[in-house]
């Protein structure tokens, strides 16, 4: 340990700089082939070289960095001239060599003056973003002007709108402002675009299973209305079965997310009914899913991807937000917890995250931590009901048994834990 502790800072450096610049050297190498390499300016020994050079040239002058400034101006004329050959000869206008190149010649000063952190996030950034060529080609395909407006509208949610939001109630006796019904848009919608993502540009073959956890993030009850319609198509009544059920297995677990971030106390309190809840809900998927092997298809599943962030949804949903906030306060006031326990079961036939984000905000400024336990557990099961209507519904009559069955077995847990926790 003494001996290691005697070793130069500058000599560590010196390795890390080595290092560093023939792993971006040999990167080059194996990312562009044979045929391709003359059209370069070099690889590891060149990479290497440039990134020794960017340390010597920092080391003689490390205050005012003349020496270092110098030799990349010299570097920047060299690799000029190299560019436009290269557009001469290929037609190529393509940059990304040359800025890999001045990069690795700032590594010295980089590493001699910065967070180790941030040194080794530039270092695999390069290596990463090196060898990702041909995958962000095909993942550039994908995008539209649709995906780059969809990603302004959540820039405009969340860092444009909010700050600009008063925290002030808007009622007096209501702990309730513009700030806090933003806030739970912000949340929802965040989760949403964050499923409708990985749908997309991830996973966007997935089979029915897969499909149904990332519409289950972003709505079970939509995501079961559009796989019961798509039953009267297959055979298999078992793999929609399942894949309604796991749906709403994901539903459980996009609540704690949300509980999680709003209040953890309350998080904590669900965590163990849901985690059960959301376990058993996929144990049975996966039951009625092994059924399906007789009936072996891969189900693609088109809207459950379809695109969440609409400023009128976000509006919509703002203005249940309040409204459930207001409704809630009143109703507590004049019929107590009977009162609610009643409202979360009727909230369960509409939407009921607007009803359980309020209570996830700014229950327990009314209620302890057992009422709202309670009202969201119901609220939860009467959605499970409804769900298992809507599958009767518009289902196949084939599903109807299955699904009947799951649900039924996950809302009469709920109904335990309901009675069970008092």
């Amino acid at each position: 340990m003494d001996f290691i502790k005697q070793i130069p800072v500058e000599f560590v450096n010196f390795i890390v700089v080595v290092a560093f610049s023939l792993l971006i050297g040999l990167e080059q190498r194996v990312h562009h082939p044979e045929v391709e390499r003359k059209f370069l300016f070099g690889t590891d020994r060149t990479f290497t070289l440039i990134g020794i050079l960017g340390y010597v040239l920092y080391i003689i002058s490390p205050q005012n960095f003349s020496t270092f400034i110098f030799g990349g101006l010299g570097l920047l004329i060299l690799f000029s001239i190299f560019y436009f050959f290269k557009i001469n000869k290929t037609g190529d206008f393509g940059l990304t060599t040359v800025v890999i190149a001045l990069l690795t010649y700032s590594l010295a000063p980089l590493i001699f003056t910065q967070n180790r952190v941030l040194v080794l996030s530039v270092f695999v950034s390069i290596i990463i973003l090196t060898g990702i060529k041909k995958n962000l080609r095909l993942f550039a395909k994908k995008f539209d002007s649709k995906e780059f407006l969809t990603l302004a509208k959540f820039i405009i949610l969340s860092g444009v709108i909010l700050p600009l939001l008063p925290k002030t109630p808007l009622l007096s006796g209501y702990d309730i402002s513009l700030y806090n019904i933003w806030i739970a848009v912000i949340a929802i919608s965040g989760i949403s675009y964050f499923s409708y993502i990985l749908k997309k540009f991830i996973f966007p073959d997935s089979g029915l299973l897969l499909t149904a956890i990332l519409g289950g993030l972003y709505s079970s009850t939509a995501t079961t209305i559009i796989l019961s319609k798509k039953s009267k198509e297959f055979a298999g009544k078992y793999e929609v079965a399942a894949g309604i059920l796991i749906a709403t297995s994901m539903m459980y677990i996009r609540l704690l997310i949300l509980a999680w971030l709003f209040n953890i106390k309350i998080a904590g309190t669900l965590a163990s009914s849901f985690l059960i809840l959301a376990v058993i809900s996929a144990i049975i998927a996966w039951v009625f899913y092994q059924k399906n092997k007789d009936h072996p298809q891969q189900i693609f599943v088109e809207n459950i991807d379809k695109n969440p962030l609409e400023i009128n949804t976000a509006l919509i949903f703002g203005f249940l937000f309040a409204f459930f906030s207001f409704l809630t306060h009143y109703i507590f006031i004049r019929y107590g917890q009977s009162g609610i326990n009643i409202l979360s079961i009727l909230v369960g036939i509409t939407d009921i995250d607007p009803f359980v984000l309020n209570l996830f905000q700014n229950g327990l400024k009314e209620f302890n931590i057992q009422q709202i336990y309670h009202a969201v557990l119901l609220a939860t099961a009467s959605n499970n009901f409804l769900k298992a209507v809507y599958a009767w519904i518009f289902g196949d009559v084939k599903i109807r048994k299955p699904v009947g069955i799951g649900f039924g077995i996950i809302i009469l847990i709920s109904i335990i834990f309901f009675l069970h926790i008092r």
